[in-house]
């Protein structure tokens, strides 16, 4: 792809399966994807934004309609490469607002196997922002070194570069979080956050305003802290932190809504969007992606999005 690319997603995908029965009632399951930087990207393309995707995918049954509905999204595949290993699978039930059963079958999988191979100097070059998050970091030491190889080369040419450390204890430990981050963080210019994991785990810090101001410290522009206890987010930037509350209360799946939050900013910032725009924007975006169940097929589409943006703020 020689057009230039306004983001650029490194990670895994997943085959998602979904039901709003409860497992053991379920008579079929809804086929998806997901996955979270992939999440990412795809709310960045519903959004409007040219958006790139580097992973690994298992040469299985399920490769052709990842891969199909990756393209019919506008999603740029280029950089996507076909390996042996299984594609990662996960099994979402939510029968009520009160009730969630996950299991995830992701041991082995194909993006375990990215590497520095699949890191592309050329099309880092082409776009103007670089994402990755913990996840991916934790798939295996190859795509920790191919995260750490992607940010530097990013950084050395100007492309700016964007964090989630997306941390969840069933993935990773707290040590190993906290050593995935350091070895990127000189790198990082954006950062995403929420205070119940990654503030606590990673920086071992509890208030809002002192963990945006730690990375200020650590050289990191733009930081959105998210808070589900407050209802909203604390975006820092130019020495100010702002609140932003969500979009909504009113939801019923939440998986995936903060890395969906992630491509909304991502694409608003790349758009002409300030900072604090930019959080308002991605806000309404996750609100309205988790008013349905799953990652990916519940992202709302541009015109929604932008028609309610305008529509709050003038």
């Amino acid at each position: 792809m020689n057009e230039k690319l306004d983001i650029v997603a490194i990670g895994e995908s997943l085959v998602e399966l979904s039901t709003n029965a409860k497992m053991s009632e379920a008579s079929c399951l809804y086929k998806s994807y997901g996955g979270d930087a992939l999440s990412t990207a795809i709310a960045a393309v519903r959004m409007g934004s040219k958006t790139g995707f580097i992973s690994r995918i298992g040469d299985d049954p399920f490769k052709d309609f990842l891969l199909q509905s990756w393209e019919s999204e506008g999603l740029d595949i280029s950089q996507v490469k076909l390996t042996n290993e299984a594609n990662g699978l996960y099994i979402i039930a939510r029968p009520s607002l009160n009730e969630k059963e996950v299991v995830h079958y992701r041991k082995k999988i194909a993006p375990s196997k990215l590497s520095i191979e699949d890191i592309n100097e050329d099309y880092i070059k082409n776009t103007s922002v670089i994402y990755a998050s913990g996840v991916t970091q934790s798939l295996s030491p190859s795509a920790d070194e191919a995260v750490e190889y992607a940010f530097k080369l990013a950084k050395d040419n100007g492309i700016t570069t964007a964090y989630d450390p997306n941390y969840h204890s069933r993935l990773t430990t707290p040590d190993d979080a906290k050593e995935a981050f350091a070895r990127i963080n000189s790198y990082v210019d954006i950062m995403f956050m929420n205070t119940r994991h990654d503030s606590v785990n990673i920086l071992e810090i509890d208030s809002y305003e002192n963990a945006i101001k730690k990375l200020w410290d650590m050289g990191i522009s733009i930081v959105v802290l998210k808070s589900a206890e407050r209802n909203g987010y604390y975006t820092g930037y130019n020495g100010n932190i702002t609140f932003t509350e969500f979009y909504t209360s009113d939801y019923i799946d939440t998986t995936c809504s903060g890395d969906v939050f992630n491509g909304g900013f991502l694409h608003a910032l790349t758009h002409g969007f300030t900072a604090l725009e930019a959080t308002k924007f991605a806000s309404i975006l996750a609100g309205l992606q988790a008013k349905g169940i799953g990652a990916i097929k519940s992202i709302p589409y541009k015109d929604e999005v932008y028609t309610i943006y305008r529509g709050n703020n003038g």
